[in-house]
C-alpha cells in the first residue's frame, strides 16, 4: 500500500526479491497539471507495468474494498507513504501490517519527516519500520536504520538515499516476520518530540528576518518539491518567487534585512547575521533559472526587497 515514487522504490524491491505480491493499494486517480487530466500515482504505474493486481479505494471501510482486499488472500500488508488504516484494514494479515516511515521514531512523526529533518537543521535521521496501530506513526518499532545528513544536501538527495535504506529495512522486516523472529520495541516518549507536519503554502514561505542557517535550511528542506518562495518586491511590481538553492555566508552587516542585492553575476538577500546568496530561483510563468540567467534578463533597483 503506497502512492509516491518513494513506495514505487520499496515495492520494487520485494518483487525483485522475488516475494509473492498478491496486489497493490493506492490512491485513485486524480486530476492535475493546466488541462485537470487524470493522473497516476507512481505506484499505480508501477503496477501496471509488472502487471500487479491492484485497487484504489476512496473509502477504506468500502465493503467491496475490505473483500476485495480479503480475497487477495495476504499474509502481510506492506505500507509505505499511504493513508491511515481503519482497523479492519491492519488487522486483517495473519502477520499483521507493518509501516516504513522516513525518520527515526518517536521523532518526525507525520506527513513530510524528510523535509523537516533538514529544515530543522539535523545531522541524523534514518528509517523505521512498526507494526500499524490505531493512532499515526505510533505502533511498537520492529527495527531502524540510521544515516547521517550531509550539512549541504536538499530533501531531493536525502529522499533517495532513504529509499535506499527503506528498500533494506523492509525486506528485513519482512524476513523476520516469515522467520517469526520479530522482536518489537514500543516507542518511548523522552524529551522534545518533533513533528513532521504536512507541507502548505504558509510554511513554505520564507522569513528573512530569521537566522541565515535556518532560512539555509528551509530552502534545501524542501528543494526540489515543494519549493520555498517568498515575494519579491521591486516599486509596484511583486512576484512570488521560488527558490531552489542558495548559499549562506554568515558575516557581520549594518544592511536592512531583506534587501535584494545585485551584480553582474550574483543575488544576494540580506539576512541578520549575513547574507545569502541565491542560485536557482524561478520567477512566475518561466523556467527554473540560475542567477546568471535572470540578472541577463532582468535588471532590479536598488530598492528591491524581499518579504
Amino acid at each position: 500500500m503506497g502512492t509516491p515514487e518513494f513506495a514505487v522504490g520499496i515495492l520494487e524491491a520485494i518483487v525483485q526479491q522475488g516475494l509473492h505480491v498478491v496486489g497493490v493499494v493506492t490512491a485513485a486517480d486524480k486530476p492535475a497539471g493546466r488541462g485537470q487530466q487524470l493522473k497516476f500515482s507512481a505506484v499505480k504505474e508501477y503496477a501496471i507495468a509488472h502487471g500487479l493486481p491492484l485497487l484504489q479505494p476512496t473509502n477504506l471501510k468500502d465493503p467491496d474494498f475490505i473483500a476485495a482486499l480479503e480475497a487477495w488472500k495476504a499474509n502481510v500488508h506492506v505500507v509505505v507513504a499511504f493513508r491511515m488504516l481503519p482497523e479492519v484494514v491492519w488487522r486483517l494479515p495473519k502477520w499483521g501490517t507493518f509501516n516504513l516511515h522516513a525518520s527515526l521514531l518517536p521523532q518526525y512523526r507525520g506527513a513530510a519527516p524528510i523535509h523537516w529533518a533538514i529544515i530543522n537543521g539535523e545531522t541524523e535521521t534514518g528509517v523505521t519500520t512498526f507494526f500499524i496501530d490505531d493512532k499515526i506513526d505510533t505502533g511498537a518499532m520492529i527495527l531502524s536504520k540510521k544515516t547521517a545528513i550531509d550539512p549541504e544536501e536538499n530533501t531531493g538527495s536525502l529522499h533517495d538515499r532513504l529509499m535506499v535504506l527503506g528498500k533494506e529495512a523492509v525486506l528485513e522486516t519482512l524476513e523476520r516476520i516469515a522467520q517469526g523472529d520479530v522482536a518489537t520495541v514500543p516507542q518511548i516518549e523522552t524529551g522534545e518530540l518533533k513533528t513532521a507536519y504536512k507541507l502548505n503554502k504558509e510554511n513554505c514561505q520564507l522569513d528573512f528576518h530569521k537566522k541565515g542557517k535556518e532560512v539555509y535550511n528551509q530552502i534545501r528542506g524542501l528543494s526540489p518539491f515543494p519549493v520555498a518562495w517568498c515575494h519579491l518586491i521591486d516599486g509596484e511590481t511583486r512576484w512570488a518567487i521560488k527558490i531552489y538553492e542558495a548559499v549562506f555566508i554568515e558575516t557581520p552587516h549594518t544592511e536592512k534585512v531583506g534587501q535584494w542585492k545585485t551584480s553582474k553575476k550574483e543575488i544576494e538577500v540580506v539576512v541578520p547575521d549575513g547574507y545569502l546568496k541565491i542560485k536557482v530561483l524561478q520567477f512566475p510563468g518561466k523556467k527554473k533559472m540560475t542567477a546568471q540567467e535572470v540578472l541577463n534578463g532582468m535588471h532590479f533597483s536598488s530598492q528591491c526587497r524581499v518579504e
